[in-house]
């Protein structure tokens, strides 16, 4: 320790001395490993932050997985848990019926305490002050007891709560309850109306606990029980008894001495017993169904599913930006070992060992890295608060992510920082301790010597490190390139309509009680209101905003196909207007008319009434009362008028006029539940647009018309679109003051919204490959600058033996372009070999495409020309009697 600290205060006296040398290595390493600590930072906090719960080892989620897609009459998941869907391949998600959970939760001694959640959907909570719609989430009376998450105030949700006799009570979230509320423990004891249900709130959830699948944050819990008294829908009810029916999520605590393996051959038997041996099997033994037990940590993967290979890429680029960097302060070292040359032989000659010297210099090199460490934090602090407000920018809800630097992250940058002052410190650590003797100890021919040994090998260690650092930030440039590309592709994408002086909000009456038929009528009058403002151009509406990443597909069979074949289409339920609203071309037939609507409407009642029915005979419950039967055949039925697209006419009827066209007629089915059903006809053929995602081709779609339900209205305007919304709430209001309006976007932030990803991704890595090519040409320019004073001698000698300025300017250049070359040869190849992972985040770009390759080369190459004309400026500049005199 005592020659440590002497190595330190020396260390630090050297580097005092060289107060330039000092601030580039301090500048360079802190923009390494800062970076590096951003990006890490968001890793730890999106990825790798552990659960907000008592022992979360302990804890455990079931996912099940077959080799063809159980045959359940219906499924929700909201994203938990990554999930793959096939219509006849394998499957798996976390989505399990009630009845399935109820036997876990009584026959499976593998766990202490199991419990179950749900998505309750959208809420609207009216009772205090302004009405509001929010996300909830509903659970099992276990849920909070077997997580261990206290109260903040109150109590929460227990076992008594979640029955159908008892009353409905709520639990807030801690932020919810903070903004709503303002953090009164008066709250408790409140009774709000959740869709125009009364609710008591018993108690605010501890802070640190939005919900158990990262990334999702909800205003508020609610027994699983009560979900049947706020949503109306006739399903809901049925589902808790309903087998067929999967939309629970289901954890449990293992036993103190309980594998996971041991509950998972539990879980897996009662599952493939209620799977083959139902009354009406879900799978086939071939199937193979079998539920995976895994630990909450990596199976619920919440939000992160969506985000974890972008940071990844986002990690490697900064990775590559750190290795430059070491490059960087290494080839300076270098140079700054050889002009040190004379101090380590005084030092070697009284008897100092190479041992010793090294670590002195290996000493300096980690100082170095920590001080370059510690300003990193700064930046890396500055660069994940921009990155979190710029991700909070884009959603119109909490984030359920708080990236920060904290204990681990800190622990992280003093490792990344100890490891680089060894990587960059090593190599002149060695070379400055070989040094000859005799010749370092004379005056005036440290030069002489040098230039003998340049002469014999150009190649040398500092020509190899630039030629890295070039080679480096030609691969993240060519990813960053790709990226950019991507994101200018996606921009020029024509959607098929017209998106400028476009508005959108959500309106849900249902929430609040409506019934279909007033439904209809609130929705002609708010249509008929809107249109008459100042300044609206056409209003309408749709079940789904077009590119708002939102979708809706529907299976039929098709005339002419084997009965067991299905084909597919997008689906999407429009208003009056909708397609001239929207700017669409009709190109074949007539729009909808009031008749279709009628029609339309009439026939969602029969299949609503139909399902309800059908779902209570599963479920072992008596039919609704009015329940309309279930029909043997659908010949005294008319079918539903639809428009479909350009591309549907293109794939299911490319040879025949689609006018008039009939298909998903559907015969009566008792042993799959199905009703009979007498399809669609086509009214219309509309031209082709967008749907979800700008990504995805255009699929066969069908517009069918629709006047009630959860709907998006659509208003186009004459002016600034942002401007008419106080106008829009305040018509709204008129209607019913209970009614919120919600998700107000103009369609351009919905586009925006939806390339955010590529737009963040391609914003960062444009940053890093432009950082990676700066650090790189301080590199080069640093080794050029070196050359030239190493070689005064040399240049003046040239100069008096007649050279002109342009050839010694040739001199200089020509050497650093040569490693330019090199070192952009060599990162082309790597890039080659690398970008391939990128494919699946590029549009309508190849991996390896020569343009950007092309690109990133003559950028490299202008900017190389420019950080080398410097130090070979000044070459031409020495006089020649100076420079004989050197030395």
């Amino acid at each position: 320790m005592n020659t440590l600290w002497q190595d330190l205060r020396y260390g630090i006296r050297m580097l005092a001395k060289s107060p330039g040398f000092t601030a580039v290595a301090l500048l360079t390493l802190a923009l390494g490993i800062g970076a590096n600590t951003a990006i890490f930072s968001l890793i730890d906090g999106i990825l790798m932050r552990a659960l907000p719960i008592q022992d979360a080892q302990d804890v455990v989620a079931l996912k099940w997985r077959a080799l063809k897609t159980p045959d359940r009459h219906n499924s929700s998941s909201y994203g938990d848990c990554a999930q793959s869907y096939a219509r006849s391949g394998p499957s798996t998600s976390c989505s399990f019926s009630q009845p399935f959970y109820n036997d876990v939760a009584s026959q499976i001694g593998a766990f202490s305490s199991v419990a179950a959640f749900a998505n309750a959907g959208q809420i609207n909570l009216s009772g205090n002050g302004t009405a509001s719609v929010l996300t909830g989430q509903a659970i099992s009376g276990e849920f909070f007891r077997l997580l261990g998450v206290g109260a903040a105030v109150g109590r929460l949700i227990a076992p008594s709560d979640d029955s159908l006799s008892a009353q409905p009570v709520v639990v807030l979230n801690y932020g919810y309850w903070m903004s709503q509320f303002g953090g009164s423990p008066s709250a408790i004891g409140k009774t709000v109306r959740l869709n125009n249900v009364p609710f008591t709130i018993i108690g605010v959830a501890e802070r640190r606990f939005d919900s158990l699948s990262p990334g999702r944050v909800y205003s508020l819990w609610i027994p699983l029980s009560t979900l049947p008294q706020i949503n109306p829908h006739s399903w809901v009810k049925t589902r808790a008894t309903d087998i067929y029916s999967w939309w629970l999520v289901i954890i449990g605590r293992l036993k103190p001495g309980v594998s996971r393996l041991e509950a998972q051959a539990a879980v897996t038997t009662l599952f493939r017993n209620e799977m083959l041996h139902a009354a009406k099997p879900l799978s086939k033994p071939e199937d193979d169904p079998r539920v995976d037990v895994l630990p909450a940590q990596s199976g619920l993967t919440g939000s992160t599913t969506n985000v974890s290979k972008e940071l990844y890429v986002l990690m490697m680029a900064v990775g590559i930006v750190l290795l430059i960097a070491c490059a960087n302060v290494g080839g300076l070292l270098l140079s700054r070992a050889t002009a040190r040359q004379k101090e380590i032989a005084v030092r070697l000659a009284l008897g100092a060992g190479r041992g010793r010297i090294v670590r002195q210099l290996l000493t300096e090199s980690a100082f170095l890295s920590l001080v370059g460490g510690a300003l990193g934090i700064l930046f890396a602090s500055w660069g994940t608060h921009t990155i979190v407000s710029l991700i909070a920018s884009n959603s119109d809800r909490p984030l359920g992510f708080s990236p920060g630097i904290d204990g681990r992250v800190l622990a992280f940058t003093f490792a990344v920082s100890i490891l680089t002052g060894i990587v960059f410190g090593l190599a002149p650590a060695f070379r400055g301790t070989r040094v000859d003797l005799t010749p370092a100890l004379k005056e005036g021919t440290r030069g002489s010597a040098a230039e003998g040994r340049a002469g014999a090998r150009w190649f040398t260690l500092s020509n190899g490190l630039v030629t890295a650092q070039v080679a480096l930030a030609v691969v993240v440039l060519v990813g960053a390139g790709l990226l950019v590309r991507t994101l200018q592709n996606l921009k020029n994408i024509d959607p098929g309509f017209d998106t400028r002086n476009l508005l959108t909000f959500e309106l849900d009456p249902t929430l609040i009680g409506y019934k279909t038929p007033q439904i209809a009528a609130f929705y002609r009058e708010l249509q008929e209101r809107l249109a008459a403002m100042p300044g609206v151009e056409s209003v309408s509406y749709s079940g789904s905003t077009l590119l708002s990443g939102s979708l809706w597909e529907t299976g039929f069979h098709l005339a002419g196909t084997p009965k067991d074949q299905e084909s597919d289409a997008d689906y999407l339920p429009v208003g009056a207007d909708f397609f001239s609203m929207m700017h669409m071309r009709l190109l074949a037939g007539r729009n909808f008319n009031s008749g279709d609507f009628a029609q339309a409407e009439a026939a969602e009642e029969r299949d609503r009434a139909r399902q309800a029915a059908q779902q209570a005979k599963e479920a072992g419950l008596p039919a609704p009362a009015g329940n309309a039967a279930v029909p043997e055949s659908a010949a005294n039925e008319a079918p539903v008028p639809v428009i479909v697209n350009k591309t549907f006419v293109q794939k299911y009827f490319p040879n025949v006029n689609p006018l008039g066209q009939h298909f998903g007629e559907r015969e009566a089915n008792p042993e799959k539940g199905d009703w009979a059903a007498p399809g669609w006809v086509i009214l219309g053929v509309v031209s082709d647009a967008k749907y979800d995602s700008l990504r995805n081709a255009i699929a066969p779609t069908m517009y069918v018309p629709s006047s009630g339900g959860n709907i998006n209205f659509e208003v186009r305007t004459r002016t600034n679109p942002t401007a008419m919304t106080a106008s829009i709430r305040s018509v709204v209001s008129q209607m019913d003051s209970n009614l919120p309006v919600f998700n107000v976007h103009t369609q351009t932030q919905l586009i925006d919204r939806l390339l955010f990803q590529e737009r963040m991704i391609a914003k960062l890595s444009g940053f890093f490959g432009g950082l990676a090519l700066v650090l790189a040409c301080i590199g080069l320019y640093g080794l050029l600058s070196y050359e030239v004073s190493r070689r005064t001698r040399e240049m003046g000698i040239r100069t008096a033996l007649g050279a002109q300025q342009r050839d010694v300017l040739r001199l200089v250049v020509g050497q650093g372009i040569v490693l330019v070359v090199a070192g952009a040869a060599m990162g082309i190849g790597v890039a080659v070999g690398v970008t391939r992972y990128l494919q699946s985040m590029l549009y309508d770009v190849h991996a390896n495409d020569p343009v950007t390759i092309v690109a990133v080369a003559i950028l490299l190459l202008f900017v190389g020309l420019a950080a080398c004309y410097i130090p070979a400026r000044r070459a031409t500049l020495v006089d020649p009697m100076v420079a004989l005199r050197y030395e």
